[in-house]
């Protein structure tokens, strides 16, 4: 006796609908994607309860014939589609021909349509897959599709629905998704009556993301646009400062339909590396615009997931699209000036614009020349050789900045800083040398605007007055990111400090096999951990900025962030590591700080080249006249 059977068209058709209809949100999502390839320009999406008992989708879009109309229902009947050639470059939202024939196979179907042009329109009803009635009806042109007691004919799967509320929600974001993929159609969505959102269709992908996700989302986000090679990217990113508890305000599409993507999914994360706040995820609605030949959708049933033929092209252009984005961000969680406020600051002259290198090299690399240097006797001539020996005191201050010890250096003048390393230099570095004095030589200082320093409060915050705004800096943060940009940035090994005492590390296995792994990179960053039995280690050295105090709990930390695999590459386990030096190199809370530190300080947050720490928390903050006036009752 035969153990193989022969499914029923029947009973395919209702296997097939759990492939493409998951849930009420699948049956919106598709009648939608129907709407838009028939060329509507306004839909209405209505639901009742949870989606299962009522769901109607009405559109203007083209109709269809009554020939058309008795077939649409069948299995991989589809107007898209018309041979495997066109397989190779899907231009439409839909092309199988599988969505009515499994909506129609577990629910009772209404349709209305009229071919634009025709007189009169046609009217089908269908339960379980099979045609009840067809004929002519009175209907306006375009096509209403409703759909009723869906799941009826599978307890199965209508028993696993969540509640009406859930699903209820779920069709809307569903809806939701598909209008923010396609701004120039207007949708409306509507839930027991009730309006849950209205898109334009003004194909202004701005007043699209306005109406949709709403003010407080799209007022955080920063525009975005890039294009390169026949690949194209726009859309809005969120500012670091607006980070979210997860990632469900990312939303990727690609040719107008919405992707679920771990490639842009990564790139658009690794883009804030180092500016979002550690467990925040930024938002997003980005468009990627493509040939339709260079991307196949034809890879998931419910065709949310696709794969591109270039796929590090579209990862870099995402990458670099948002990162522009950040790096264009005009204003930061600190400063945000009026347009009045604006108009009547005036920045200061620019002292190195207008400085020649040679000038700016005699005054020893210092726009206030102490007295010590103007007093300094001429620097005695030295032989022809030695004219060529390069210029070290940019490499002098780099090395020295920012250390524990800057306080008990001797003030030297700029001049004899200069005599007394040159005589340290060995003939080998010259050539290295070199490299170090052009990117000083081409240094500009950006204009500020006027501002005065208060002071500071609870030995935390740093006040100070710029025009009409009062801008609270965390002094912690902002040098904590002003020591991890330097550190970054150098391209040779940290210099470090020898401990009088070296200090005890005891360890378990993971964490000390985890040290054996990343030891090489812990000492290129300045660290010189030794082993000192089986899991026992002590560290002699660490980077010149850490305390030695700090030297446990920093190597303790970085451990602890290797541990969680927060750092993939090296670069990342770099980065790491770098954020736990910073900080620990950085200005506590609590300690004082001179005006000097201070002033430094103030001045890369004006520059705006300090915004927000490397975990991402925003340096400063911003209170106008306008609102202290409001606080006081000045104002109402």
């Amino acid at each position: 006796m035969s153990v193989i059977n022969i499914l029923s068209p029947h009973v395919a058709d209702m296997i097939a609908a759990g492939e493409v209809v998951e849930r009420p949100a699948s049956v919106v999502k598709e009648l939608l994607e129907n709407a838009f390839d028939a060329g509507a320009q306004n839909v209405t999406v209505e639901i009742r309860g949870g989606g299962a008992p009522y769901i109607r989708v009405s559109d203007d879009g083209c109709g269809m014939a009554p020939e058309d109309a008795g077939v649409a229902f069948l299995r991989h009947a589809t107007s898209k589609l018309r041979d495997e050639r066109g397989l190779e470059a899907i231009a439409t939202m839909g092309f199988r021909g599988e969505a009515l024939a499994a909506i129609s196979a577990v629910s009772h179907i209404e349709l209305l349509t009229r071919e634009k042009g025709s007189a009169s329109g046609t009217r089908v009803t269908l339960s379980a897959g099979d045609i009840q009635d067809m004929g002519p009806a009175g209907c306006p042109e375009g096509t209403t599709m409703i759909v009723r007691d869906l799941f009826y004919n599978t307890p199965a799967r209508l028993k696993f629905l969540k509640s009406d509320r859930a699903e209820a929600a779920a069709c809307v974001q569903s809806a939701l998704r598909c209008a923010l993929g396609r701004p120039e159609i207007s949708v409306r969505m509507l839930r027991d009556g009730k309006e849950e959102f209205f898109s334009p269709g003004d194909g202004r992908e701005d007043s699209c993301v306005y109406t949709l996700l709403g003010r407080e989302l799209a007022s955080s986000m920063l525009r975005c646009v890039s294009e390169d090679e026949g690949l194209k990217v726009t859309g809005f990113v969120s500012s670091p400062a607006a980070g979210r508890g997860n990632r469900s305000a990312q939303y990727f599409f690609c040719n107008g339909r919405f992707i679920r993507s771990q490639l842009l999914q990564a790139a658009l994360e690794q883009a804030y590396k180092n500016t979002l706040l550690t467990g925040r995820y930024p938002a997003c609605v980005l468009y990627l615009d493509l040939s339709c030949a260079s991307v196949d959708v034809n890879v998931h049933p419910a065709k949310t997931e696709v794969k591109f033929s270039y796929e590090k092209k579209v990862f870099d252009l995402v990458y670099h699209a948002v990162q522009l984005s950040l790096e264009g961000e005009k204003r930061s969680a600190a400063v945000e000036l009026s347009p009045s406020t604006k108009k009547a600051i005036e920045p200061k002259a620019d002292f190195y614009r207008s400085m020649s290198a040679e000038s700016f090299r005699q005054n020893g690399y210092s726009v206030d020349r102490p007295r010590a240097a103007q007093s300094a006797p001429a620097r005695p001539q030295t032989p022809p050789a030695a004219e060529k020996r390069p210029d070290f005191s940019a490499a002098f201050a780099s090395l020295h900045a920012s250390s524990p010890l800057e306080q008990t250096r001797l003030d030297l003048s700029p001049v004899q800083k200069i005599e007394k390393f040159e005589k340290k230099v060995p003939d080998s570095t010259e050539k290295a040398a070199e490299s170090v004095e052009k990117p000083v030589q081409n240094v500009e200082k950006p204009a500020l605007p006027d501002y005065k320093i208060l002071g500071e409060t609870m030995k935390t915050y740093i006040l100070v007055e710029v025009g009409e705004e009062l801008l609270l800096i965390d002094k912690h943060a902002a040098h904590e990111r002003m020591n991890f940009d330097r550190l970054r940035a150098m391209d040779r090994q940290i210099l470090s400090q020898t401990l009088l005492t070296p200090a005890p590390l005891k360890l378990d296995a993971g964490d000390a096999e985890l040290l054996e792994q990343n030891g090489e990179l812990l000492s290129e960053l300045g660290f010189e951990i030794e082993p000192f039995g089986e899991t026992d280690y002590v560290i002699r050295a660490v980077p010149a900025d850490i305390l030695a105090s700090d030297a446990v709990p920093a190597v303790e930390e970085i451990l602890e962030k290797l541990r969680r695999g927060k750092a993939p590459d090296r670069q990342s386990a770099r980065d790491e590591i770098l954020h736990t030096v910073a900080c620990k190199a950085a200005i506590k809370a609590g300690w004082d700080t001179s005006p000097a530190e201070r002033e430094r300080i103030v001045r890369e947050v004006l520059s705006g080249r300090v915004r927000y720490c490397p975990h991402g928390r925003p340096v400063s903050a911003v209170l106008t006249r306008r609102d202290l006036d409001k606080m006081f009752k000045r104002i109402v």
